[in-house]
């Protein structure tokens, strides 16, 4: 097969490497089969495999290709916009099941690294949203009270405490939730597949599909050199579903617009630097919709990002943009240099709600990342492998729904970046009470 060649990035220079796995050739029969070998595939061909299913998962380029091996690798415990009470008012008890999906997603995650001895970098050490206003404080305050109604341990923290988690007064006080943290993400993609491997799971790469369909009581999944003949399907591409085979799922792709999201990572701090910025290692993420955010990895660099409008040398603006968001808030780095710039493709929908749908009988998809697919997608693995493989549906988080393309898609594609002039503005004004 032709090798898979790994858009630069610090993930694919620090991953432990890993051997290709064969094309699909021929005609194979499996239980389930998944299309696509990020997340969310390979913790469902985990989940369908330890429990004695025949799994096979298709991947178009290679494990951790896509968005799941290109991400910031922040393991966070909740969605962007999508709060619990509207889950539960939308969807009523499947709502209220989601929520705890949702609240348990970095524990599902961790706990999978951690039974499977997985080598991923992985550090549970929290995740925290610092507010960027004094008028945030209050929604931070009102997040952690829901949460913990819920169940779940989020705590909220004073500008004093905010200033000793992140050795800054830039932030005004936040939300912390202990169970989130962050990995390498292609490391864990990689380990991810490994394990599925392990316990008897069939992974073939370089394989892209190029239909699915629903002949009897079989689905019929096409490569251009092979079929699989499955009782059930995972379609796991997520924001990628229209990116290699374009007539794959066109409605599917159409619900979703994909978006550049920019990562970077400086050069590694010194000790006496990464004794005082940050010094308990939690993964970052403010209240910003122009989002400020930033974390170790296991060589002490900070890894951060951003987002500028327009495509006119984007690379330099956006290393630009983070080096001084982060000069700003920790004056001591100075403008920090940075080492790799790297981008993927997150999956944004019109109201930030991630979807789940039905593709016929047996068959499952979720789309709609919205820029929080490692916890979630790990967690929604889990979940639609149990569907696939005859839990009963009321005992899952699945509120289904039919997709909603966007009219004009090519259009709102091309204007999407534009919104960053819009959350920009928003960023400004203090929320209504």
């Amino acid at each position: 097969m032709t090798d898979v060649v790994f858009p630069p990035s610090l993930w694919a220079d620090t991953a432990p490497p890993r051997a290709a796995a064969p094309s699909l050739e021929g005609t194979v029969e499996t239980d389930v089969a998944v299309i696509g070998g990020g997340f969310t595939g390979l913790s469902a061909a985990i989940e369908v495999a330890r429990n004695g299913g025949s799994v096979t998962v298709l991947e178009g380029k290679a494990v951790g290709w896509g968005a799941s091996g290109r991400n910031n690798g922040q393991v966070i415990p909740i969605l962007t916009s999508a709060e619990p009470a509207v889950w539960i008012k939308r969807y009523g008890a499947a709502g209220e099941r989601m929520v705890q999906l949702i609240g348990n997603s970095a524990s599902i995650l961790f706990d999978l690294v951690r039974e499977f001895d997985m080598k991923a970098e992985a550090e549970q050490t929290g995740w925290f949203q610092p507010a960027h206003s004094p008028g945030r404080v209050k929604l931070c305050q009102t997040r952690v009270d829901t949460w913990q109604r819920h169940g779940f341990p989020a705590e909220f923290k004073t500008a004093e405490e905010t200033r000793e988690i992140l050795g800054s007064d830039f932030w005004y006080g936040g939300m912390l939730n202990p169970t989130g943290g962050h990995i390498n993400p292609l490391a864990l993609a990689r380990a991810m597949a490994k394990t599925a491997e392990e316990l008897n799971a069939k992974i073939y790469e370089n394989s892209a599909v190029t239909s699915y369909e629903r002949v009897g009581a079989q689905w019929i999944i096409r490569t251009a050199t092979g079929i699989v003949k499955a009782r059930a399907l995972i379609l796991a591409t997520n924001a990628y579903t229209g990116e290699l085979v374009p007539s794959l799922a066109p409605r599917l792709a159409k619900s979703i617009i994909p978006v550049l999201s920019w990562q970077m990572a400086t050069q590694p701090l010194g000790d006496n630097l990464r004794r005082t910025i940050l010094p308990g290692r939690q993964a970052v993420s403010d209240t910003r919709g122009d989002l400020r955010f930033f974390r170790y990895d296991a060589r002490n660099r900070l890894i951060t990002g951003g987002a500028v409008m327009g495509s006119h040398d984007v690379v330099n603006r956006v290393r630009a943009k983070a080096a001084r968001s982060l000069g700003e808030a920790f004056p001591e780095l100075g403008t920090p240099e940075m080492t790799h710039v790297w981008s993927g493709y997150i999956g944004m929908n019109w109201d930030r709600f991630p979807r789940i749908h039905r593709l016929g009988t047996d068959g499952w998809v979720w789309i709609g990342c919205n820029g929080r697919g490692v916890a979630f997608g790990t967690a929604m693995g889990r979940e639609l492998a149990r569907a696939a493989t005859g839990t009963n549906e009321n005992d899952l988080a699945l509120p289904v729904t039919e997709p909603r393309p966007f009219p004009i898609h090519s259009i709102a594609r091309r204007v999407a970046p534009t919104y960053l002039a819009w959350l920009k503005r928003k960023d400004l004004s203090e929320p209504k009470q």
